[in-house]
This record gives structure tokens, C-alpha cells and sequence, in this order.
């Protein structure tokens, strides 16, 4: 039995003379000929070449662009430009056609809008087909780097009865009737009648359950679907994306810093390294599609030029305060050209002043630390001035903050303290001040937007455009 190939190993060290078999989906057919196959291995098609004298008239009426096929013949160098070996076709077996009149996504160049109506299909267009790619070997080297260095993988829970985050923007998840829920003395939900026996939400963060297990196992990290119920129709927010949170007992801010820049630097490292063809196919794709923009517009960077800029460069250390004063200082906010003017300390910072402190006065990443307590969530630690906060922001070129962190607050006393000034229920937190009576000791972590990552990989503009099936408002098809 002739064994059958992934196109990408035909292509790259399959001597020729073989006999083959591959299968995969057409891309073009031209000339009754020559047969552009690709099975989503590679970026790249491998040419088939048929002798249509030899095959019945109806089979070739099958072949068309969507049509998928099983592919027998003669591996040989190509005749042609554009590609080293083809395959001399011997068989053809078509496994399922797809009518030229009515399959949507034919060889011609698309809007990514309308592909995002076809989310089923466009992964089948060389862009998506390499964006996921990426995506893939992202995730992989997530998993890699943190199992090389001694951290365990942790499944945080989906449903939940705490907001992590404190912003209120969360989905509920109920069993009750719609139409007639149970109703207390006052009027409102009795949610002691629901499956859970109390209010239930999909979850905005593991954080406050990864806490618990690194205080236990030490190192341990979560990768896993969040949810945010934010009414935000950006090119930047989706309502189910996933998140990497690590945490780490013993650790403080500046290990946590440690941590972040060496994980960015080794998941980048690892798509440069296995994803070459894939990225400079998104890197053409982009400069193709910035042509059209006004120069100001463009990126001052390729993509592969920027992904190495992350790589290679050392992560400039600033402090909120810092920041501030070379914002409130700079030109383009005396000039009043940032759409937010910088005045005063404590003000949150835009991506407008994040890129700005990235890509035109530090010329490397960034990672902002020390910020206002006002405007951090109420498990970051206090500082021996009280204003501000042991947390930490990653900026990127081009996209703003990637990572946000901190050193947790690990005293019992300043946590509950903060947790009643915010009105948060302490009942609800019992578990969470629990680690603060039992053994407590300084820990830190951060959360990554496994989607803001791939967006800055990938160069692509629209996060909508870096998951398979995008949650959005007033989008949940598929």
C-alpha cells in the first residue's frame, strides 16, 4: 500500500521518483492540467499535473476550487517556476466536490468581513490557514515553556460564583425559567432555587483559584477560556477569549517581571523558529495591505522585524510615576495630538500613551510598574506609601499593554480592609482570605490574552481574525 504524505513533508524531503498518495482540497485548476493541492499542512499548494487524455471527462468536471481529493502518482521535479517537485498524477479519487456556482470561497481576494461570515470556511484562504497555524504552535509553546520550568497546568473552574476582576460584567449562568423565576419576599430572583443555590457567572479570570493551587504546588499556570459580558465592538475585545495566568508562591514583583519578559521572549522565539513560512506569508500579506494607508498609518516595523524587536531587546523597567512625567512632558501631549491629555497623576493610561512610550521614546518594551491603587483591582499589594499598588503592565509595539500583573496582596488585614472600602461581600472571598490566615507568604502572578498574542504574531488588525469562532455582541453563530 502506497503510504500516504502531509504535503508539507512532500515538499521538503521526499525523494523524488516516489510513488505517492495525497490527499487534500483544491485551490485552482487550470487548464484542464495542472491541479493547485493543499491539505493545510503548509502554506504552500503542490502542483499536480494531470495528462487529461487519460481520464474520463466527467471525473475532471469534479475538480474544482473546494473540491477535495485523494491524489495517486509519481513524485518528480517540476518542470515549471514556482516549485521544486510535482506529482505526475496517476489516480484521482474525488472525496467530496464543491459546486464553483455556489462555494463561497473561490480564488480571488476576499474581505475580512465577508470571511467572517463564512468563520466555517475561511480557514481554508491561505491567511486564516496561517494564522491558526500560529495560533497552534503558540499554544504549544505556552504549554512547553512552563513544563520546562517546573510549573503545573491547573483547570480553574468555568462557572463561578466570584468576579475576579470586580468590574461586573459577567454572564450569568442560570437553570431557572425566564419567564417565571421564583421570586423572593422583595421581589427579586430567589437564585436559592437555581442549580447552584446561589448567583453563578462564566468566569472572568482563574487568578483567585490559581492563588490557591500555588499555594500548594508553588508553580502553577491556567490556559483557558474567559468570558466578559463588555458591550465593546473593537477591533481589540471579544466576549470569550482565552487567558494564560501563572502564579507562583515566594515569588515578588521583580520575579514576576523576571518571568513575564523570559516567557514572552520564549513563546515568540519558538513561532520564529517553526513558523518561518507562515509568518513571512502574514508579513507580505501586511505590507500589501498597508499600501493603501497613508503613510502615518503604516507600521514603522515589519513583522518579522517587530517579533524579533520583542525578542531581542531587554524590557525597559519603568515606574507608573515615571511614565507619567515623560507623558505629561512629551510633545504630542503639549501639542494636544493624543485624543487623551495627560494632566495629572493617577490618570489610566490610554494604548495611545502605552505605544507612545514603546514605539517612539523607549524604542523597546516597556513594562510600567508601581500604579495608582485607585485604579488596580483589590488582591494587588499595597505599598509601604499607600497610593499605589505592586502591579505591572507589558507594552507592545502596536498593540499596548499585552500582560497585566502584580505581587498579590498577602496580609490578611490590608486585604480585608480593601475588600470592604470596595464594598466586595467578604463571605463571598472566604476561601480567598483563607490562604492569608493558613500559611501566608508573597506570591505573584500575571494574565496574558492568548488572542492579544496572536493578533501581535500574526500582524493581523482584528482580533475577531486570530480565534476560530468569535464572540462578539449580537454574534454567536457557528
Amino acid at each position: 500500500m502506497i503510504k500516504s504524505y502531509p504535503i508539507k513533508e512532500l515538499l521538503s524531503n521526499v525523494p523524488i521518483l516516489h510513488e505517492v498518495v495525497v490527499n487534500g482540497w483544491v485551490k485552482t485548476f487550470r487548464s484542464n492540467r495542472f491541479i493547485a493541492l493543499n491539505d493545510g499542512s503548509t502554506i504552500n499548494n503542490i502542483q499536480c499535473v494531470v495528462d487529461f487524455e487519460q481520464f474520463d471527462e466527467e471525473l475532471l468536471k469534479q475538480i474544482a476550487t473546494g473540491a477535495a481529493l485523494k491524489i495517486s502518482g509519481t513524485l518528480v521535479e517540476s518542470q515549471g517556476k514556482g516549485q521544486n517537485v510535482e506529482i505526475q498524477v496517476k489516480d484521482i479519487f474525488v472525496h467530496g466536490s464543491a459546486d464553483p456556482e455556489t462555494y463561497p470561497i473561490q480564488p480571488k481576494k476576499h474581505s475580512l468581513e465577508f470571511l467572517r461570515e463564512k468563520a466555517h470556511l475561511r480557514v481554508r484562504t491561505n491567511t486564516f490557514a496561517a494564522v491558526m497555524r500560529v495560533r497552534s504552535a503558540l499554544s504549544f509553546a505556552v504549554h512547553q515553556y512552563f513544563r520546562d520550568n517546573g510549573f503545573y497546568y491547573v483547570h480553574t473552574p468555568i462557572i463561578t460564583g466570584s468576579d475576579a476582576e470586580g468590574a461586573g460584567e459577567m454572564f450569568r449562568v442560570s437553570t431557572l425559567d425566564p419567564k417565571n423565576p421564583p421570586v423572593t419576599e422583595e421581589g427579586n430572583v430567589d437564585y436559592k432555587e437555581d442549580f447552584f443555590g446561589k448567583e453563578t457567572n462564566l468566569t472572568v479570570s482563574g487568578q483567585l483559584e490559581a492563588e490557591t493551587y500555588a499555594m500548594g504546588l508553588g508553580k502553577v499556570y491556567t490556559f483557558g477560556p474567559t468570558f466578559r459580558a463588555e458591550n465593546s465592538n473593537t477591533s481589540r475585545h471579544l466576549a470569550e477569549f482565552w487567558m494564560i495566568e501563572p502564579e507562583v508562591a515566594f515569588n515578588d514583583l521583580d520575579a514576576n517581571m523576571d518571568l513575564a519578559e523570559d516567557f514572552i521572549k520564549n513563546v515568540i522565539n519558538y513561532i520564529l523558529d517553526n513558523c518561518k513560512e507562515d509568518l513571512e506569508f502574514l508579513e507580505k500579506r501586511l505590507l500589501d495591505e498597508e499600501k493603501s494607508k497613508p503613510q502615518i498609518e503604516r507600521s514603522e516595523m515589519a513583522l518579522l522585524e517587530k517579533l524579533r524587536f520583542v525578542s531581542e531587546n531587554n524590557f525597559k523597567r519603568v515606574s507608573y510615576t515615571e511614565a507619567i512625567d515623560i507623558l505629561r512632558n512629551c510633545k504630542p501631549n503639549k501639542k494636544k495630538k493624543f485624543k487623551y491629555s495627560i494632566d495629572e497623576w493617577g490618570a489610566d493610561l490610554q494604548s495611545e500613551h502605552e505605544r507612545f512610550l514603546v514605539e517612539k521614546h523607549f524604542k523597546c518594551p516597556v513594562i510600567l510598574f508601581d500604579y495608582p491603587a485607585k485604579i488596580k483591582a483589590f488582591y494587588m499589594r499595597l505599598n509601604e506609601d499607600g497610593n499605589t499598588v505592586r502591579a505591572m503592565d507589558i507594552l507592545f509595539p502596536g498593540i499596548g499593554e499585552i500582560v497585566g500583573g502584580s505581587q498579590r496582596e498577602e496580609r490578611l488585614d490590608v486585604l480585608k480592609e480593601k475588600i470592604e472600602t470596595l464594598g466586595i461581600d467578604e463571605k463571598e472571598l472566604w476561601w480567598y482570605l483563607d490562604l492569608r490566615k493558613f500559611g501566608t507568604a508573597v506570591h505573584s502572578g500575571f494574565g496574558l490574552g492568548f488572542e492579544r498574542l496572536v493578533l501581535f504574531a500574526t500582524g493581523m488588525g482584528n482580533i475577531r481574525d486570530v480565534i476560530p469562532f468569535p464572540r462578539t455582541p449580537q454574534n454567536a453563530e457557528f
